[in-house]
């Protein structure tokens, strides 16, 4: 096996060395959160460790798939922990108020794949080379000799399969492949994932979409393409949050668009901003970092504080100025 970082083995050996863990991932979270919970806790189950799962939010329906037997948990304050385990969340405060239940703690591991991470951990192992932090948690699993069964196989094949765009993306490199392609060696039910994840919407979500269509906008040359979800467009279609994962993608599927951006309203006074790139010389991360968010430099977001329009203003104008130094 090719040689790897020391971290990695500073890793292994604080996992031998504890008993109980609980593996933290981000709010809103997403495939490849999700799968990297779950496989690293269900190969840290099968070495005899205590493990909880927890996420400020649930599990997403087409994802429940994942999680047969229920593992993932609600936090709760005054749990005690040898060792906590954040996958695929890029600074602390992306934890929610799942942060606020893991200070008794021995040691906390940060492992992730966002540029931007923070570093905010004990041990901490961020490579923005992997396309998925799922491909970090194999990674760790295969050194480690932890054995991979077909469930733990499914959760790490979704977890690089999503955060890919199923292998379409330009994060894809070849060793994603060959992660993908020893998943499906060791029983990763292909067939099954796809259903679930890409091929079964809920109604309310095709509603959502119905309504992309209708409200989206063009600006500078159609190459900067948004939209607003508000909170009566959830209550008009009956769709809860979880249902706008993706949306983006059928703007930024437009041809001329090279930045599309979705603005959800959390709060009166609160957006959620989504931003993808299709340029290498536009990075989002650094437009979302203007807004005190991160994340890749084709996929990135934040959450901004202010009057809608006011942030919708805020954020055309940080593209149109992004887009216009790269011209």
């Amino acid at each position: 096996m090719k040689s790897h970082p020391k971290v990695i083995d500073r890793i292994i050996e604080t996992i031998r060395e504890h008993q109980t863990f609980c593996i933290v991932g981000h709010v809103r979270p997403d495939g490849d959160c999700i799968g990297s919970q779950l496989g690293l806790a269900l190969a840290l189950q099968n070495e005899g460790k205590q493990v909880v799962v927890w996420n400020e939010d649930t599990v997403p329906a087409k994802l429940k798939f994942l999680d047969p037997t229920g593992i993932f948990a609600r936090p709760k304050r005054g749990e005690t922990f040898d060792c906590v385990i954040a996958t695929d969340c890029a600074s602390f405060e992306r934890l929610g108020k799942t942060g606020n239940c893991i200070a008794d703690r021995k040691v906390f591991i940060n492992i992730d794949h966002h540029e931007s991470n923070t570093r905010y951990a004990d041990i901490n192992w961020v490579s923005a080379r992997e396309a998925s932090t799922g491909e970090l948690i194999f990674r760790l699993l295969k050194i480690a000799r932890w054995p991979i069964n077909k469930l733990m196989a499914d959760n790490l094949f979704t977890a690089v399969s999503t955060d890919t765009g199923s292998f379409q993306y330009a994060n894809t490199r070849p060793g994603t492949f060959h992660t993908g392609a020893e998943l499906v060696t060791r029983g990763a039910n292909l067939a099954k994932i796809c259903d679930e994840v890409y091929q079964s919407y809920p109604l309310s979500r095709v509603r959502l979409l119905k309504l992309v269509y209708s409200k989206f906008r063009l600006t500078m040359n159609d190459r900067i393409a948004w939209f607003w979800l508000k909170k009566a467009d959830f209550s008009r279609t009956g769709a809860v949050s979880n249902d706008s994962e993706g949306l983006i993608d059928h703007i930024r599927a437009i041809e001329p668009v090279v930045v599309a951006c979705v603005f959800e309203e959390l709060e009166p006074e609160l957006t959620r901003i989504s931003l993808r790139s299709k340029s290498a010389k536009v990075n989002v991360n650094e437009i979302a970092a203007q807004f005190g968010g991160g994340g890749h430099s084709a996929a990135a977001g934040a959450r901004v504080a202010g009057k809608s329009l006011s942030v919708q203003r805020r954020v055309l104008a940080a593209i149109k100025k992004a887009l216009q130094a790269a011209a």
